[in-house]
């Protein structure tokens, strides 16, 4: 059996060696939070970290990656919720439909790595698509993160239903 070591676990698998690391992770692992969006590589809904790196992992053939490889899913960002990017995309009800959320809470993740303090430019970078064009909340959320989580500061002016405003 071939071993992947995902979310800080060495798991066994059985696939062809072409076989893209996305159905792997879903359909081998059970670690369905990692979405098929354009099966080419263009939508990032399948976005994973290969150490430390966003990947999209639709396009890329399981053969290609090695146990010593971290491999890191959005099951494995935060199993309870609690990383700072997941915690303000609920904060700004970023998700509207969420099927693209988790690639894009991983594309953020790795960016807000590289970058702490990311200008508008560089959150640009981000070329997943959401096609409920959340893009503004999504921008304001990674800019709080890089303050340092205080959604007050995010000027989105979202009225939640327990009569607070963000």
């Amino acid at each position: 059996m071939a071993k992947l070591t995902v979310n800080g676990a060495v798991r066994e698998f059985e696939a062809e060696d072409t076989t893209p690391l996305l159905w792997v992770l879903r359909e081998q692992l059970g670690l369905t939070g990692t979405k098929f969006g354009c099966g080419i590589a263009q939508c990032g809904a399948c976005t994973v970290h290969i150490d430390g790196v966003a990947t999209r992992s639709c396009v890329r053939p399981v053969s290609t990656v090695t146990p010593a490889n971290k491999i890191v899913t959005i099951e494995g960002l935060s199993p309870d919720g609690s990383h700072p990017v997941q915690k303000a995309w609920a904060a700004l009800d970023v998700p509207q439909c969420g099927y693209c959320q988790s690639g894009m809470i991983m594309a953020a993740t790795a960016l807000l790595r590289d970058k702490p303090n990311p200008t508008d430019a560089d959150i640009e970078t981000i070329t997943n698509i959401c096609r409920c064009g959340t893009y503004n909340r999504i921008r304001a959320a990674i800019k709080v993160v890089a303050k340092g989580g205080d959604t007050s500061q995010a000027g989105l002016h979202i009225k939640h239903t327990d009569g607070s405003t963000t």
